[in-house]
C-alpha cells in the first residue's frame, strides 16, 4: 500500500497540538529518559515504541475504565486505547524530532496507529499492545502490525498519513465518561 501524506510540509508531522502535547513536561521527561543510552534516532524510536506498547496497557485488555486522549494524560495515567497510545507514541517521537503521522485502519470501528519517517520513507507502527494473537513489532523492514484488514469483510487500511488526530476520534474520546461509553461511540469512519 502506498502511504499518502496529508500535507507535503514535513514540519506538520513534528508539530504539537492538543492531543500530541510533546512540550508537556511529562512527555519531555519521558522522552529524555528513553533517549539516554540509545545510539541514534532509530534506536530511540524503537525504545519509545516498546515503552508505549509494553508499559502502557491497552485499557480494554486490562479492564481499565478510564479514557485518556492527550499524550501527557496517557503517560501519567498509564492507560489508553489504540488512539490514545498512538497519540502518546507520536508525542514521544516528535519530542525527539522524528516526523510521525497518525494513520488508521477500519474494522468494525477505526483502529489507530502511527507512521514514522526514516530514510525518506514512512513506516507504520502499531503500539496497541500485544496479547495472545497480537504480536506487533517495531520494524522498518516490512510491517509488523497488530491487525491485518480483510478486504473481503469490508475492512481496510486508510493510506492517508495525518498530521493531527481525526476530529471523529477526538470527539469520541473527549465525550466518553468511561470506556464502556466510549465503546458504544467509537467512530466507524474518518
Amino acid at each position: 500500500m502506498q502511504l499518502i501524506q496529508e500535507t507535503a510540509d514535513l514540519s506538520a508531522y513534528l508539530a504539537a497540538d492538543e492531543a500530541i502535547d510533546h512540550h508537556h513536561p511529562l512527555v519531555v521527561e519521558t522522552a529524555a529518559r528513553l533517549a539516554r543510552g540509545v545510539a541514534d534516532s532509530y534506536e530511540y524510536a524503537r525504545a519509545a515504541f516498546e515503552f508505549v506498547r509494553d508499559e502502557i496497557p491497552h485499557s480494554h485488555d486490562v479492564g481499565d475504565l478510564r479514557v485518556t486522549w492527550r499524550a501527557s494524560d496517557v503517560l501519567e495515567q498509564r492507560t489508553g486505547i489504540c488512539y490514545a497510545k498512538a497519540h502518546a507514541l507520536a508525542a514521544l517521537l516528535r519530542a525527539e524530532d522524528i516526523p510521525t503521522a497518525l494513520c488508521y485502519q477500519r474494522f468494525d470501528v477505526l483502529h489507530g496507529l502511527v507512521a514514522v519517517r526514516f530514510n525518506g520513507a514512512w513506516h507504520r507502527q502499531d503500539p496497541r499492545g500485544n496479547k495472545p494473537g497480537v504480536d506487533a513489532r517495531f520494524s522498518l523492514d516490512g510491517e509488523r502490525l497488530a491487525f491485518t484488514p480483510d478486504p473481503e469483510a469490508g475492512e481496510e487500511d486508510h493510506p492517508v498519513l495525518y498530521a493531527r488526530p481525526r476530529p471523529a476520534v477526538l470527539r469520541a474520546l473527549r465525550a466518553a465518561p468511561d470506556r464502556p461509553a466510549l465503546w458504544a461511540t467509537l467512530p466507524t469512519a474518518l
